[in-house]
This record gives C-alpha cells, structure tokens and sequence, in this order.
C-alpha cells in the first residue's frame, strides 16, 4: 500500500501510533499512549495530530469506566485489486494457515498470469 501525502509528513512517533491503530484494528486512547511508551499528553498530541489530518477517526468512549477516546484507522483508497486474480480473491484472505502448495493458491497464481 503506498503512503498517502499526509503520511509521508508525519514524525516517528506519529508513524508509530498510526501503526498501532492499524495493527489493533482500533484502540482506546488510554492504552495507546501506554503501548506507545510516551506520555497521556504525549499521546493525546499524536491521536489529535493524526485526527487532524485524516489517517485516523476519534470517538467518544467509556473505558473500564473512563471516559477516553477510541482511536479507529481511517480505511480510505483501499486498493483490493492487489489480493485479486481476474475474479478470484486471494485463498489466504481470512486463513488461519497458508498452504503455498494448495490447489487454490495455484489456481489463484494461474488466474494472475493469465492477466496480462
């Protein structure tokens, strides 16, 4: 997935905790300063930071009776073209475990030659 403009502007720390919304899927404020290692108001200058310019969405929360914010990734420009073969999708999307040697990964790989 290439970098948005918005991205390629962004501090370590601002890449760090987008990575971390993206890896978790979202997570409340109140851990994302602690998983990061950096302060509350460290943290609550990266999520407002990354909320300004459009890479994550922030919403009032209650967290084990705290109210915080939860910190969701933005899912913009998503490119699914890259997981397809003509009109497959991609046999390992959603498993657990990849079999490289299975049917369905090889007539996925055909599909992706007979593309071009």
């Amino acid at each position: 997935m290439s970098a948005t403009a918005a991205e390629t502007e962004l501090s370590e720390d601002e890449l760090a905790g987008l990575e971390l919304v993206r890896e978790t899927g979202g997570i409340h404020q109140s851990e994302f300063w602690k998983e990061l290692d950096v302060s509350s108001r460290k943290g609550s200058r990266i999520v407002e930071s990354l909320d300004e310019k459009g890479l994550v969405d922030r919403e009032e929360a209650v967290y084990q009776g705290h109210n915080t914010y939860f910190i969701a990734p933005v899912a913009r420009d998503l490119d699914f073209s890259l997981l397809m073969a003509g009109d497959m999708l991609s046999p390992f999307i959603g498993e657990e475990e990849i079999d490289p040697q299975s049917d369905a990964f090889s007539q996925w790989i055909m599909n992706l030659a007979y593309e071009e």
